[in-house]
């Protein structure tokens, strides 16, 4: 597998870390997951599960191995220090500061492993005056702007049903860790990786940001309407909604020639996507009273024929019951030892020669530690010492 020999350390829990550190395993990295004991990841606790287990905790560790560690103590210390020496890569995160005040500053990293590559994931970064700050995922929408553009005309801010920014903060975490990974192949030295999800939300402002750089404007809210294009939207059929997507002239064309409207191609409110986005509610009406006189399903059968990107509105149940969805492997059940079946979502990179899988189950909590410890030369009565202090619970 692409990052097969390499090991992660994996100091991270919640979302944000796990997602990172998941995507890494999936692509054949040996992570190891450091927990506190008797606690573990807060989401252990949290989300539907079954059988004994979250199934939001599964659905971001599978593929790690779990080792508990007490870092307050001196053994649970030097216990880390012993794996990171035999690591690649060290993810964290803590707010900033928080690992150098255990002992792990960047500089001691390099000393135990050189070369090592290390990635923090804060809510605002390491500088700057709010860096000290806490941040969730709700406050990285709100400060980002992002809730600013949710919604339409006349709603107050909006997050997004899902937690966006932890989300896209894992992504650009692994991004930024294979980077550092091929540097450090090449050039034989490390490389340290700030990703925050404030940051993460910003740079997803995309056109709205061109946009307010170009004119000083703020782009109104529109809601499912798209800001910059018409129509682009959710349209209404004879049985319920349907989404559509038609981006330029070419595809306004095909959706034109498709609901037998040939003749708004050259109308001229109708010729360019300026004049489009400015006559959008009289556009829409028109293509609504065409949608009105059949059902969704024939509307997205006819309009993808015809090359218009064109779809159903899912909900869960549509999700996971689609047939391309089915067919791209997009959810899976993966066996564990002690807890059944767990369904978790499938992976989203297709790699042609060597692809993702699902290697181990998500761990128990310290299921790893004792065969961990073993292989850095602990000793049975050595392990059976940290138990007794409490720096393990397994």
């Amino acid at each position: 597998m692409p990052l097969t020999g390499f090991r992660i350390i994996d100091l991270t829990r919640v979302i944000s870390g796990p997602f990172c550190t998941m995507m890494l395993a999936d692509l054949g990295a040996d992570v190891i997951k450091i927990e506190p004991p008797g606690e573990g990841d807060p989401i252990r606790k949290q989300g539907a599960g079954r059988d004994g287990m979250s199934w939001y905790f599964a659905s971001f560790n599978r593929n790690k191995r779990s080792v508990t560690l007490d870092l307050k103590a001196p053994e649970g210390r030097v216990a880390l220090e012993r794996l990171i020496a035999t690591a690649d890569a060290v993810i964290d995160n803590f707010r900033p500061g928080v690992l150098a005040r255990l002992g792990f500053d960047e500089a001691r990293l390099q000393e135990i492993r050189p070369g090592i590559v290390t990635c923090s994931i804060t809510g605002f970064g390491s500088t700057g005056p709010y860096s000290d700050r806490p941040a969730f995922d709700f406050i990285a929408q709100a400060m980002s702007g992002f809730m600013s553009v949710n919604g339409g005309p006349g709603d107050p801010p909006l997050r997004t049903g899902l937690p966006i920014s932890d989300l896209v903060s894992g992504l650009y975490g692994a991004l930024g860790v294979c980077a550092a990974l091929v540097r450090r192949e090449r050039a034989q030295t490390g490389e340290h990786v700030e990703i925050s999800l404030t940051n993460s939300m910003v740079s997803l402002l995309a056109y709205v940001a061109s946009h307010y750089f170009a004119t000083g404007e703020v782009l109104p809210k529109t809601g499912n309407d798209h800001p910059i294009a018409s129509p682009y939207g959710l349209f209404r059929t004879r049985d319920g909604q349907i989404a559509i997507a038609p981006s330029d002239n070419t595809f306004f064309g095909r959706l034109m020639d498709a609901l037998e409207l040939p003749a708004l191609k050259t109308h001229p409110d109708f010729v360019s996507n300026d004049l489009r986005v400015l006559h959008r509610a009289r556009l829409t009406a028109l293509v609504e009273e065409q949608l009105g006189h059949s059902d969704s399903e024939y509307w997205i059968t006819k309009l993808n024929a015809a090359g218009v990107p064109c779809g159903p509105i899912y909900d869960m149940h549509g999700v996971f019951s689609d047939p391309q969805i089915l067919a791209q492997e997009m959810v899976m059940n993966v066996p564990t030892k002690d807890h059944g079946e767990v369904r978790m979502l499938g992976f989203p990179i297709k790699l042609s020669q060597t692809p993702c899988a699902v290697r181990r189950p998500p761990p128990d909590m310290g299921e790893h530690t004792g065969a961990l410890l073993a292989e850095l030369g602990y000793s049975p009565a050595e392990l059976e010492q940290l138990r007794k202090l409490r720096v393990t619970a397994a």
